[in-house]
């Protein structure tokens, strides 16, 4: 099977200093991040066929953007040079009590400007199996929003099995039920479902039932498969204990019945990217044909596992990640 994502790929900033608030840096790290492609690097690390798709502009970031996509063996050849600039943002790594924060600087991005028929999805597609795409891409313009869901709509009719992560970005939306429109529409043509029970409430106004997050959550994704029509589905939970501490798990809800993993502790050096891992391992189990209790096993490692690696990227291998799924988590030196 072969994957396919597409997205917008960000200059990413960073204070050099980890930790550090941007109000008091100096210098900032660079790198080239987004949800699609975070999802496309992990995929190519673990050995996965994929490609990803975007627009972007034709001078020395552009060029560095694409490289750093290659470096992970994902295939570029369907991205599309031009516009004007590539989207930014700058993260402040949060600490303890302090949370992390994000400034996004994404407005007239290339992506964002795109316009009717730049991309040839019929070609595009063939071939392929999968394609990944989030919610984030259709708030960035009205032609991204028409252009997430008539890829959504291809796809379904060609075949190819549609990955959608709800992906609800508040400062990016003016209001939820803006959210709601395009959602609803993409969620026509899905296969296969991601998300957590926040975006949930925070999209549709649906507060779960339940006594504690797992609860929630399994109440949650009932309601989204009996409204969504969708009957694969998976979702993370994340337990904050601070910026610092988390507690993950994950559950994959699968021909009507629920999977989920152990909870794994983690002490965290950045916090972002850790949705990507959990999509793109689930993806990779599925790819592999693992039973679904794998699966998701294999998926909430990553996700716990990312939060140890600095950037968006998760470079972590198969074998990394099995070894956190079967336990090992002591962080003992491997001589």
């Amino acid at each position: 099977m072969s994957f396919i994502t597409f997205g917008e790929i960000m200059l990413r900033l960073t204070p050099e200093k980890h930790k550090m608030k941007i109000n008091s840096c100096k210098s900032f790290n660079v790198d080239y991040a987004g949800s699609e492609s975070n999802v496309a690097s992990s995929l190519g690390v673990l050995g996965n066929d994929v490609a990803f798709v975007t627009k972007l502009p034709e001078n020395q970031l552009g060029d560095a953007a694409i490289s750093s996509l290659r470096w992970y063996g994902i295939n570029t050849n369907a991205i599309v040079r031009g516009g004007n600039r590539i989207g930014t943002y700058f993260i402040e790594q949060g600490t303890s009590i302090r949370p992390s924060k994000v400034i996004y600087d994404r407005k007239n991005s290339s992506l964002s400007e795109i316009k009717d028929n730049e991309f040839n999805w019929e070609e595009i597609l063939k071939n392929r199996t999968w394609i990944f795409l989030s919610g984030i891409t259709p708030v960035l313009s009205s032609q991204c929003a028409k252009e997430t869901i008539k890829v959504a709509e291809i796809a379904r009719k060609m075949g190819v099995k549609v990955a959608f992560d709800m992906n609800y970005r508040r400062s990016l939306w003016k209001q939820p039920s803006d959210a709601r429109i395009i959602f609803d529409k993409i969620f026509n043509n899905t296969n296969l479902l991601f998300g957590n029970a926040n975006v949930l409430k925070d999209v549709y106004n649906i507060s779960p039932e339940g006594d504690n997050k797992h609860d929630q959550t399994l109440n949650a994704m009932e309601t989204a498969s009996q409204k969504f029509g969708i009957d694969k589905i998976a979702f993370t939970i994340r337990d904050h204990v601070s910026a610092s501490h988390n507690k993950l798990s994950g559950v994959f809800l699968s021909e009507s019945k629920y999977y989920t993993s152990n909870t794994i502790e983690v002490s965290i050096a950045d916090r972002f990217g850790t949705g990507d891992a959990f999509a793109a391992g689930l993806l990779h189990g599925v790819n592999k044909e693992w039973n679904d209790q794998k699966a998701v096993d294999f998926a909430t490692a990553a996700f716990a596992l990312k939060h140890t690696v600095l950037g968006d990227q998760h470079t972590s291998s198969e074998e990394e990640i099995f070894s956190i799924m079967e336990g090992n988590i002591s962080g003992h030196v491997l001589r």
